[in-house]
C-alpha cells in the first residue's frame, strides 16, 4: 500500500506536535470554496487525537481573483507559502476554454514555482463496495511536457491560414526526479504488498526525441540503481494501448510513470474505475513542500448547491500529512473514509446518493 510508505519519502519531517503547523488554504473557485472547508475541519478533528496543532492562513488564487485583481497566482500567495507554511491545500479552479489577455493557470505556475516536481495520484477501490479490484498510482511529472504553456499562433505563407503550435519539454533533471520518486513509490508498495511494478508510459515510436528521452531517462534511474530497486519490476506501455489496457484490465498495474499530459489524461480517466472524480486525491509534491489537491475541478454545474463531493480533498489532506510525516492520523483519516464508502449510505449524487457535502463530511468525522 502507498498509505504507510510517505513518511520514507518526505523530505522534511515535521513529526514534532510541539510546533503548530501552518497550512494555507487556497480554496480558488467552484466548489473549491465547499470542499476545502472540509479538509480544514478534518485536520481540526485530528487535534485532539494526535496532539496536532494547526494554523491556517486563506490565500487567493483562480480565475475570480484574476478576475478581481489582474492576477490569478498573486504574489503575496507565494510568498506567504514559501515564509510561513510547511503544507496546503489547494482546491479548483475556473479557466476559461479561449485565450484571455494575461491569464494563466495558477495551479500549473503554482507548480512551479514552488518546485512541486511530482503530483502523485493513488487510485484505490475500497474493499466491500462495488467498485471493480484498483490498487494503482500514478505519478505524473508536474513541471513540464505542454504544460510548459510556450505557444504561438502565425500564417502559413503557403496557404494564408493560421497555425498553431505547442513546444512539448521533456528534460533529463526532471525525468530523472519524476523516475526516482516514482521507484521510491513502487520499493515502499513492494515492502508492503510483497511485489511491485513500475509502468513507463509514452509514446516514443511517434515523439522520439522527447519521450524517447522520457523513456531512456526513466530505464536509466532503473538500471542505474539496482541494487535498491531490483526487486521491482520494470515495464513500459505506449499511452494509447496504456489506457485500453487500464480500463480492461486495471488490476495488472501498480505504479505508473507519465509525463504531464499523459499522467493527467490517466489520473482522470482512472477515476472512472473507482466511481468518480470526487474520491480522487493527489499531492503535488517537491523536495521541500506539499501541496493536496483534488483531482476534480471546479464544476460550476453544481457549485454553490451543497451538494459536492468532498472525499477527494479529505483523502488528499491525508497524503498532505503523509508527506509531511503524519502516517497515524493520515491512517485515521483513510480508515473513515473508507468506512464512508462501504457503508454506502450517506454519499454525494455523484456516487448516485442524495448526501449533501455536509453530511458526509459530518459522517467521516463522527468515524474518525
Amino acid at each position: 500500500m502507498l498509505r504507510t510508505s510517505f513518511t520514507q519519502l518526505a523530505r522534511r519531517a515535521y513529526a514534532s506536535s510541539a510546533k503548530p503547523l501552518t497550512i494555507g488554504l487556497i480554496p480558488g473557485d467552484g466548489i473549491g470554496k465547499e470542499v476545502i472547508p472540509a479538509g480544514k475541519l478534518v485536520l481540526e478533528n485530528l487535534s485532539s487525537k494526535h496532539g496536532l496543532n494547526f494554523n491556517f492562513i486563506d490565500l487567493e488564487a483562480g480565475w475570480k481573483t484574476f478576475q478581481d485583481t489582474g492576477k490569478a497566482l498573486p504574489d503575496e500567495t507565494i510568498d506567504i507559502l514559501k515564509s510561513e507554511c510547511q503544507g496546503a491545500l489547494f482546491g479548483a479552479v475556473q479557466s476559461p476554454t479561449t485565450k484571455v489577455e494575461g491569464y494563466s493557470s495558477p495551479i500549473v505556475a503554482l507548480r512551479k514555482k514552488l518546485g512541486l516536481y511530482a503530483n502523485v495520484r493513488p487510485v484505490k477501490s475500497v474493499e466491500g463496495t462495488k467498485d471493480r479490484k484498483v490498487d494503482m498510482v500514478i505519478v505524473r511529472e508536474n513541471t513540464e511536457d505542454l504544460y510548459i504553456k510556450t505557444e504561438k499562433t502565425y500564417i502559413d505563407e503557403k496557404t494564408g491560414t493560421r497555425v498553431a503550435e505547442a513546444i512539448k519539454r521533456i528534460s533529463e533533471v526532471a525525468t530523472r526526479n519524476i523516475a526516482t520518486i516514482a521507484l521510491d513509490i513502487a520499493l515502499q508498495r513492494l515492502k508492503t504488498n510483497g511485489q511491485a511494478t513500475l509502468t513507463v508510459t509514452h509514446k516514443s515510436n511517434v515523439l522520439s526525441q522527447s519521450d524517447g528521452l522520457f523513456r531512456e531517462v526513466c530505464r536509466q534511474v532503473y538500471d542505474s540503481n539496482k541494487a535498491k530497486y531490483g526487486a521491482v519490476g520494470y515495464n513500459e506501455q505506449i499511452v494509447d494501448s496504456m489506457v485500453y489496457r487500464m480500463f480492461r484490465e486495471p488490476e495488472c498495474f501498480d505504479v505508473i510513470v507519465a509525463p504531464n499530459l499523459y499522467g493527467d489524461i490517466l489520473s482522470d480517466g482512472a477515476a472512472a474505475l473507482v466511481g468518480s472524480l470526487g474520491v480522487v486525491p493527489s499531492a503535488n509534491v517537491g523536495f521541500d513542500f506539499v501541496v493536496g489537491e483534488p483531482c476534480h475541478g471546479s464544476a460550476p454545474d453544481i457549485a454553490g448547491k451543497g451538494i459536492s463531493n468532498p472525499i477527494a480533498t479529505i483523502r488528499s489532506t491525508a497524503l498532505m500529512l503523509e508527506f509531511m510525516g503524519h502516517v497515524d492520523a493520515a491512517q485515521d483519516i483513510h480508515k473513515a473514509v473508507d468506512a464512508n464508502l462501504r457503508e454506502d449510505k450517506i454519499k454525494t449524487p455523484d456516487l448516485g446518493g442524495k448526501s449533501t457535502t455536509q453530511q458526509v463530511v459530518d459522517d467521516i468525522l463522527s468515524k474518525m
